[in-house]
């Protein structure tokens, strides 16, 4: 009744409550749509993130819980992020809950202030390429792989073969390159803020949201409702922005046969980035 009541009172007489979206990003960073949800990518949170950066607001909160994934969507979301933020002049927070970590920090950088639980996992500011090695499966099988290619360097790195010195060192230095971008955006992002080393920031360790504080990672200890309700008061509302699914025949089912290889992928290699931090 009482909301009822209010609408009746014109706008300009109403006391404005302060409205903050609510975004979840939680998954790990995986280009491309999987038919079990879950990954992180611009394709499936840009429609989400239009829809939090409506002007008006008073507030995005950003709930992150990512153990990491591609540095490339992540960077493309972040950036998303800060474009929104400005053209909108939208102040952004994020709260880190299990795990904001690799490309989940990155995720986390994208706001105005970070906030994490006492225990969550923070950091491991680094990149991490990784793979199987198989080169006497084949001849044990009996069977004879045959690749051809135009371009000595067109074929590296290849499971079935020896690693190649001089490949490993190509693979490195683009891990080292891709490092760089990742230290440059935690500068930028943090700035005076961060405290220590930066051989010990940014080498890959990570820390629970205590030690992130310590050393300027994070600006606070605190959850989203006690953080933003003493930011904008007791009466802050919080609305949560859901991802867009769609309709179409996945939704239906119809193409569950064709995509069940790619979501075992997709599933195996999401396990494999939580477990790195005992989740």
């Amino acid at each position: 009744m009482a909301n009822f009541l209010s609408r009746l009172i014109p706008a300009r007489f109403r006391k404005k409550i302060p409205v903050v979206h609510v975004l979840r990003l939680e998954g790990a960073l995986v280009s491309g749509k999987s038919m079990r949800g879950g990954n992180l990518n611009l394709v499936s949170l840009d429609a989400a993130l239009k829809k939090a950066f409506r002007k008006g607001v008073a507030a995005v909160a950003l709930d992150i819980n990512c153990p990491g994934g591609s540095p490339v969507q992540s960077a493309l979301i972040a950036d998303r992020i800060r474009a929104l933020a400005k053209k909108n002049k939208i102040p952004v927070y994020a709260f880190c809950e299990d795990v904001a970590a690799s490309g989940g920090y990155w995720l986390a950088c994208a706001a105005d202030e970070i906030y994490a639980d006492q225990n969550s996992i923070v950091g491991s500011i680094g990149v991490i390429a990784g793979g199987f090695g198989f080169p006497k499966a084949l001849a044990k099988l009996g069977v004879e792989r045959r690749v051809h290619t135009a371009g000595d360097s067109k074929s590296t790195n290849d499971p079935f073969k020896p690693e190649n010195p001089k490949e490993v060192a190509r693979l490195k230095e683009l891990l080292v390159e891709m490092h760089g971008s990742f230290k440059a955006w935690v500068r930028e992002r943090r700035g005076e803020k961060l405290k220590g080393k930066e051989k010990d920031l940014f080498n890959g360790a990570y820390w629970t949201g205590a030690k992130a504080k310590d050393l300027g990672l994070v600006d606070g200890i605190g959850h989203r409702e006690a953080i933003m309700s003493a930011k904008l008061g007791d009466k802050v509302e919080f609305k949560s922005i859901s991802l867009s699914q769609g309709w179409g025949l996945r939704r239906l089912g119809l193409d569950v046969a064709a995509q069940l290889p790619e979501a075992a992928f997709d599933a195996a290699e999401s396990r494999a980035l939580w477990q790195q931090f005992g989740l």
